[in-house]
């Protein structure tokens, strides 16, 4: 078992990757379909944390009404953050700023799920957290483009790419010192309200928002969402 500190060094990891997306995305000129592109891929990316990281984890040794129950109790902070992000900001911007809501989800994703890791072994922290470093480049850049394309200030983009530093480390830091002596049951349930909040959010805003902008035509989205997807599947084999 490593130090805590340890522990959130490596929580660093996935967020730098997802700053590196919000920098290309300042730096670069984004026309509407590579936003859409992008936002397509980090779908593709959310829905394999899913099914190839979170779900096998999950189901062999978890009740099955657990895992309904905490999927429920994920996806009502999602309809929660989804109506309070509308209220503030107005029906037009309140998707593109659930955009950055998928996107703390699959932070705190990457950030429960390393400090699980590290609670078990060191090794499996680092794969977990290098992994999903190169994956949130594509929802960093799709998060920052889409608040560009509403009219959000620079100043407030580039606040918003900084604090997704802290759900990660946050979450990576709740992972190992809270689960790190829980039962598995109990280790589960709080990675199944992460699937709840990554799965409704990607489905309900992150694809919309990305079909929104233009009509994209369906192969680079389509192509875009099976990068994202096969991004994760390489990773996790090559670390595996």
């Amino acid at each position: 078992m490593i130090e805590l500190a340890s522990v959130l060094a490596l929580a660093l990891l996935p967020p730098a990757g997802s700053l590196v997306g919000s920098f290309l995305a300042e730096n670069l000129r984004t026309p509407k379909w590579i936003v859409g592109a992008g936002l397509h891929a980090a779908a593709g990316v959310a829905i394999a944390v899913v099914s190839i990281e979170l779900m096998p984890r999950i189901l062999p040794s978890t009740p099955k009404w657990i895992i309904g129950a905490a999927f429920f109790i994920g996806a009502a902070i999602a309809l929660a953050l989804a109506l309070l992000a509308r209220r503030v900001r107005g029906p037009g911007r309140g998707r593109a700023w659930m955009v950055c809501v998928a996107v703390v989800a699959d932070l705190s994703s990457d950030g429960l799920m390393t400090g699980v890791g590290a609670a078990v072994a060191s090794g499996l922290g680092l794969l977990i957290a290098v992994s999903q470093s190169v994956a949130n480049i594509p929802g960093g850049f799709a998060a920052t483009a889409s608040l560009q394309q509403h009219g959000v200030s620079g100043k407030q983009r580039m606040t918003v790419a900084a604090l997704l530093v802290i759900p990660a480390v946050l979450s990576c830091g709740l992972g190992y010192w809270l689960l790190r002596d829980a039962n598995p049951t109990a280790q589960n349930a709080a990675l199944m309200v992460i699937v709840g909040l990554l799965v409704v959010t990607t489905i309900e805003d992150v694809v919309p928002e990305g079909d929104a902008s233009l009509r994209l035509p369906r192969w680079i989205s389509t192509t875009a969402l099976a990068f994202g997807f096969i991004s994760i599947a390489l990773l996790s084999t090559y670390f595996h």
